[in-house]
């Protein structure tokens, strides 16, 4: 693993893909995978149908100095596929007895499911952890076993269930809350 910390949020690289900030270049690919609501209902904050300026909203969120969250797009450009196959996000959370830690969420466009891109992903940003974060948490949807598993592949143990708003589904769905100590 590379870090790249010519940026203030670096660019890492994974065996099959980098993960790196987010360009304006990137909005018309968010756009297009986040339409489709099979992404849409597995996150949280996704809306189905997408608004327009939606995905240049979050390129524009995730370029701010001052964010509290730091996203990263899978490129796969330099090994001959997609420049956008998915996104990655840490969030800074309050710290707990001095100790730092975030929130970790994903999204991979369905055309690389079960690909083991979201596990490559997670691995390559536990391993760089940018965040010097003693704790990641994860949250996932129960119907969404798959990002169950990346999470669990990944060392992640989990907590206990939960409920969350999702704002594609227009309702309160249950979670699967998880945790990573990361020995920081």
């Amino acid at each position: 693993m590379l870090i790249d910390t010519v940026t203030t949020q670096p660019t890492i690289s994974a065996d099959r893909f980098v993960l790196r900030p987010l360009r304006k270049s990137d909005a018309g690919m968010i756009a297009h995978y986040c339409a489709d609501p099979r992404v849409a209902n597995g996150t949280t904050t996704i809306p189905h149908p997408l608004p327009p300026g939606t995905a240049e909203a979050l390129v524009e969120r995730a370029n701010l100095t001052d964010r509290t969250e730091d996203v990263w797009a899978m490129d796969a450009s330099e090994r001959g596929q997609g420049e956008l196959l998915g996104l990655i996000t840490l969030t800074r959370m309050e710290p707990i007895k001095g100790q730092a830690q975030s929130e970790v969420r994903y999204w991979v466009a369905p055309a690389f499911w079960n690909t083991g891109l979201a596990s490559e992903a997670l691995r390559v940003l536990i391993e760089a952890n940018p965040h010097e974060a003693s704790q990641i948490l994860a949250e996932v949807f129960q119907d969404n076993t798959g990002s169950a598993r990346v999470l669990t592949n990944c060392g992640f143990d989990y907590l206990g269930d939960a409920e969350a708003f999702s704002v594609a589904r227009n309702s309160t769905v249950p979670t699967w809350t998880y945790t990573l100590q990361t020995g920081r």
